[in-house]
């Protein structure tokens, strides 16, 4: 395969479960990492949402309790405020999301990570 992949991934999440069933059954070699153990850093969401050629409102989990508490909705945010929400808050960001060296999908439905192996 000789792609790197890398599966952003909340075991608590019935998606993101089933997204990891298929990169298993599917044989794929892939690094997982769980963010909300471990928030991704700027750096890294910026270049996350590059690859997912998308904005990162885009990215975020709408339907979320969090994201109507904190009024998000109401809110005019700039791109680098969203990922600021994001780093603080990242149960909000959708997933699960694969990247590889040069693009990245958010696996809605699980299927769509098939598109990256």
């Amino acid at each position: 395969m000789g792609k790197s992949l890398t599966y952003y991934h909340n075991p608590r999440c019935q998606k993101s479960r089933q997204g990891l069933e298929i990169l298993e059954k599917k044989g794929a070699s892939f690094i997982i990492f769980e963010y909300l153990k471990t928030p991704l850093k700027k750096t890294q969401l910026k270049s996350l949402f590059k690859k997912l050629q998308k904005k990162p409102e885009e990215v975020i989990r709408k339907k979320e309790a969090l994201f109507k508490e904190l009024k998000l909705a109401e809110k005019k945010l700039t791109q680098d405020q969203w990922i600021d929400v994001l780093i603080k808050n990242p149960k909000l960001l959708e997933r699960p999301i694969l990247e590889s060296d040069s693009k990245a999908v958010v696996g809605r439905p699980p299927e769509e990570i098939e598109a990256l192996l």
